[in-house]
């Protein structure tokens, strides 16, 4: 396993985006439901409900609300939970294009979810992003 990057120039150059296959959702179900059977990619409990993240051909087979439909981006260098600016980064590229993004952190990895529609023009934001990052790592 490799250790987590901490160093904002590294992880910009080195954070490889890789979009993730098919269309995901936000949803919302009761605080107390057993989502396990929804195999969610994320949930975030919070007072007002349970967020779940999970595929979309489940959520419509569950008839849960869509209240976001996206596509999966993820940043796959091994991101430091603690490192400062990368979230900030991601942001202001996407900012510039008129692309919404919601970032999730995990131990690994930090994912993007950007409209499902805007896929494409997010991942070549990224790696824009990223090449910029490398190329000014060797001046």
């Amino acid at each position: 396993m490799s250790q987590p990057v901490s160093d904002l120039a590294l992880l910009l150059a080195s954070m490889q985006p890789e979009l993730n296959e098919g269309a995901y959702v936000f949803s919302t179900v009761q605080a107390d439901s057993d989502v396990s059977r929804l195999a969610p990619v994320a949930t975030f409990r919070e007072r007002e409900g349970l967020t779940v993240i999970l595929d979309e051909p489940t959520a419509l087979r569950e008839g849960l609300p869509v209240l976001f439909r996206a596509a999966w981006i993820t940043l796959t260098v091994h991101s430091d939970l603690q490192a400062v600016g990368l979230t900030a980064a991601v942001a202001e590229v996407l900012t510039k294009a008129s692309i919404s993004c919601n970032v999730v952190a995990a131990a690994f990895h930090d994912h993007i979810f950007v409209p499902a529609d805007r896929a494409a023009d997010a991942l070549a934001q990224l790696a824009g992003l990223q090449a910029r990052a490398a190329r000014d790592a060797t001046t």
